[in-house]
């Protein structure tokens, strides 16, 4: 007996989106010249200019298009929401709660990406009604468990999700749309886990910088503050000295240096 084909149409089909995190290091300004600028992790958020969440802060993202891959559609979207553009992304995760949307079931192939500060002009556009730079914090509050507390555009976000071994879940949330708070603080977990074996780090800043640049990055990513020669002996293998000095502007004059991975 013939087996009888597989019919897809016999199979649910969930819509196919993607989110994405968008990460930058801000220097907040110092008053006092001969002090070295404190820095910020800064994450982007789009607020809505559509129902579902019409007026809540959201990640950018949006459906992918048929005959796109999901790379290309996140690459698309965050273009066309808030005008960036060519900017260092990889995936994330693919969140499947059947009931992460509220408007039917969406699967999400979120993804991650890493600008400097100031190299992209960020303006709302397609179905965002603004896009603003929020500083984001993560910590430790139970075995598994990580609050998440945003800051930007007046406002304030918290969450608190637990990290499992398939997707995350959020134990509470407290202003963000859809599901983005436990996005957001997985796409945190993996930034942080990554810098033990790559140069992501060196993504979040310009083409040459000091080493004291690089460290106040890792201290950002990290929440935690760093021994400068332990740390200096860790990347010493990931950076290379250029013949470029910095002009000091009120500090000693420091060595440029860059990734040895351009």
């Amino acid at each position: 007996m013939a087996k009888s084909k597989t019919v897809l149409s016999d199979y649910p089909r969930p819509a196919f989106a993607v989110d994405i995190v968008v990460f930058t290091v801000a220097e907040l300004k110092e008053e006092n010249y001969r002090k070295t600028p404190e820095k910020k992790l800064q994450v982007l958020l789009i607020r809505r200019g559509i129902e579902p969440f019409k007026g809540r802060w959201a990640l950018p993202g949006g459906f992918v298009r048929e005959g796109e891959t999901a790379g290309e559609a996140a690459a698309r979207e965050l273009r066309e929401e808030t005008g960036a553009d060519g900017v260092y992304m990889e995936q994330l995760f693919t969140f499947s709660a059947p009931n992460r949307d509220p408007r039917d079931w969406v699967v999400s192939g979120a993804h991650f990406a890493l600008i400097p500060k100031g190299s992209v002009l960020v303006a709302a556009g397609d179905d965002a009604a603004e896009a603003g730079w929020f500083t984001v914090s993560s910590e430790v509050v139970g075995k598994d468990e990580r609050r998440i507390v945003l800051e930007g555009s007046g406002v304030e976000f918290s969450a608190l999700v637990r990290l499992t071994h398939e997707e995350p879940e959020i134990l509470s949330n407290d202003g963000l749309a859809f599901d983005h708070a436990k996005i957001i603080c997985l796409a945190l977990e993996r930034l942080r886990g990554k810098l033990d074996y790559t140069d992501v780090a060196m993504r979040l800043l310009p083409e040459r910088f000091t080493l004291t640049e690089l460290q106040q990055v890792y201290e950002v990513i990290l929440g935690q503050k760093l021994l400068a020669p332990a740390f200096r002996r860790k990347i010493a293998d990931k950076v290379e000295k250029t013949d470029e000095i910095s002009d000091g502007a009120g500090h000693r004059p420091s060595a440029y240096f860059r990734s040895r991975g351009n």
